[in-house]
C-alpha cells in the first residue's frame, strides 16, 4: 500500500477526510498547537475528533472563566487535560478550586457540578477535553 502526505487545505476539501489516491482512508491529525487563536471575547472550540458516543477538542482560553453564579452541569462525563497554561476549576462543593496546571487533568462525571474560576490571563491555556456519552453524538 502506498501512502502520501496529505496538505490540511487537501483534507477541508474532502470534509476533514484524508485521502489516499481518490479514497478516503479515515486518517486525520495534525499538531494541537497549531493556529492558536489569540485573545477573543470567548474561549476557542475546536473539535478534533468524534464518534458516536465520544468527541474530543482543543479549548483556548486566555483569562476567561464560567460567568459568575453559572454552573456547568452536563448530562455526559468529561475529562480535561491542561497542555499548557494555567487554570482553576471549582467543584460543587468543594472548600476551595483545583489548581491546574501544564499535565494535570480531571475527570468529571456527568451532573458533578462545576465552574472554571481562572485561567491564565497572559498566556494561552490549552486545554483536550475528551466528552464521553452526550446526547444527540454524532
Amino acid at each position: 500500500m502506498r501512502y502520501r502526505a496529505v496538505r490540511s487545505d487537501e483534507r477541508l476539501r474532502h470534509g476533514g477526510m484524508a485521502m489516499d489516491e481518490g479514497r478516503p482512508t479515515g486518517v486525520t491529525g495534525g499538531n494541537i498547537f497549531a493556529a492558536l487563536p489569540g485573545a477573543a471575547a470567548a474561549e476557542d472550540f475546536a473539535t478534533l475528533a468524534a464518534r458516536p458516543g465520544v468527541r474530543v477538542e482543543r479549548i483556548v482560553s486566555h483569562g476567561h472563566t464560567t460567568p459568575a453564579g453559572t454552573w456547568y452541569d452536563q448530562a455526559w462525563d468529561e475529562w480535561v487535560l491542561v497542555l499548557e497554561g494555567e487554570a482553576a476549576v471549582l467543584v460543587e462543593g468543594e472548600a476551595s478550586p483545583r489548581s491546574m496546571r501544564r499535565g494535570d487533568h480531571l475527570f468529571l462525571p456527568r451532573h458533578v457540578r462545576h465552574r472554571v474560576v481562572r485561567t491564565a490571563p497572559d498566556r494561552a491555556t490549552v486545554w483536550l477535553a475528551v466528552h464521553f456519552g452526550e446526547p444527540g453524538d454524532p
